[in-house]
């Protein structure tokens, strides 16, 4: 049989498992640094497979990782993974934030492929209402206040779908094969902990992919690559100040809502740049504890943004120098703690016509005419598609097209799973490819 039509074959037979595993990874929606859970069922799934396996500090450089929660949130997080099926034998390599998973198929000598699979959710209460398809067939998410908003649990599924498929192939395969399925890509935080661990390094070939609507007209399967997701850096701003009676003795105060307004206009002033867009945002602000104290402690929770990483440095630069400057003007001081970050990102022509033309002459999936998404958010993947183009390497973020119910990141989101056998044919089809 054409290792192509057994690609074809064996996804088709395993297509109700993707769906079921998708709904299971739906309803037990864990945020970033909490996917403890899921990380565990993966492990012991790639593990049964056959595939080296990779956990805990194997995976992300504990000291890389951003916007990690407290110990006490992620010990109480442990023991609900624990009370929800974890697997035990991987769980505990999970404690302390210590997420995400990588497999590892070596087929010989030959190229490096790598491919990301992002596995957590958002902290988004999903709809209860029977209109929405989870919520009426069983699977909405039993984690009040976490959701799988952006299909991330269609990834994940994905990702073991395709381990599924390769590991059937494994003997027409020349090279070795990466499985990455990373914690943590909301606020962009865990891609940068796994590349500095090393795992890009040494990659030949990268493949990621997201999830994106579609009309139901429209029959392409794919989009084979991506362009324009802006850089970003994402801060939690600490200002400490001095309280002081506000009627009494308000000149003996160090006022940090003084600071904290300062700052917040001189942001959104920041002057544009001549090279391309870029953003600011202050998302949040906590400050104060009365209304007769001058406030002496307040956060602010802020990012840029960048169409090049060169803009957001500009962004990131002058954002430092406004905070650190309103907290002096005012007698205070600021702690800038970075959060989450990302760069700019190109996918490799060379690497889309490769993914257009399996998916067009081998597995009979439609791809777009548009080449390459333009994208206006932000992926931590450019972290891992950077390190492997700086080494010669190629990489191509793809879209894998769907129709959607309710926009990504709301409380009503949902895909149509038909994607999910889609998706895992491309992945493996464009392996064999290089691999063959």
């Amino acid at each position: 049989m054409d290792i192509y039509e057994q690609i074809i074959k064996e996804t088709d037979k395993i297509t109700g498992e993707l769906t079921a595993q998708r709904r299971d990874f739906h309803r037990y929606a864990e945020t970033g640094w909490f996917e403890m859970r899921t990380s565990s069922i993966i492990a012991r799934k790639l593990t049964e497979l056959g595939y080296e396996v990779l956990t805990g500090s194997q995976v992300c450089r504990k000291e890389s990782r951003m916007g990690v929660p407290s110990e006490e949130a992620l010990d109480a997080q442990y023991q609900r993974a624990a009370a929800q099926g974890a697997d035990p034998e991987f769980l505990k390599d999970t404690r302390d934030g210590m997420t995400g998973v990588i497999g590892i198929l070596r087929c010989g000598a030959g190229p490096v492929i790598a491919m990301r699979f992002d596995i957590d959710a958002l902290g988004v209460f999903e709809e209860t209402d029977s209109c929405h398809r989870p919520a009426r067939e069983g699977f909405r998410s039993v984690n009040e206040g976490f959701m799988h908003a952006c299909g991330h649990d269609a990834h994940a599924a994905v990702g073991l779908g395709v381990a599924q498929v390769l590991m059937d192939i494994k003997g027409s395969l020349h090279g070795t094969v990466k499985l990455i399925f990373q914690p943590a890509e909301e606020g962009v935080r865990g891609a940068k902990s796994i590349v500095d661990n090393g795992h890009l390094d040494g990659v030949d070939f990268f493949l990621g992919s997201h999830v994106t609507p579609k009309k139901d007209s429209d029959p392409a399967a794919v989009i084979p690559g991506s362009i324009g997701y802006f850089a970003t850096t994402k801060y939690d701003v600490v200002f400490h100040g001095k309280a002081a009676h506000a009627g009494g003795s308000p000149e003996l105060g160090q006022n940090v809502m003084l600071a904290i307004a300062t700052a917040i206009l001189n942001l959104y002033a920041i002057p544009r740049h001549s090279g391309g867009a870029s953003r600011v945002n202050v998302g949040t602000v906590c400050a104060g504890s009365g209304r007769n104290v001058i406030a002496d402690e307040g956060k602010m929770e802020i990012e840029v943004r960048g169409e090049t990483s060169e803009i957001n440095q500009f962004m990131e630069d002058y954002a430092k120098n406004v905070l650190e400057n309103a907290a002096r003007m005012h007698g205070c001081t600021c702690e800038i703690k970075l959060m989450g970050a990302a760069y700019s990102m190109k996918s490799d022509i060379s690497l889309m016509e490769r993914i257009k033309a399996v998916c067009e002459n081998h597995l009979s999936l439609p791809v777009s005419q548009q080449m390459a998404a333009k994208g206006s958010g932000s992926e931590d993947v450019s972290y891992m598609m950077r390190r492997v183009q700086e080494q010669g390497g190629q990489a191509s973020f793809m879209r894998i097209l769907t129709k959607e119910a309710g926009p990504g990141h709301s409380r009503t989101f949902d895909i149509d799973e038909s994607a999910l056998p889609n998706a895992v044919k491309i992945f493996c089809g464009v392996a064999y490819d290089i691999l063959k």
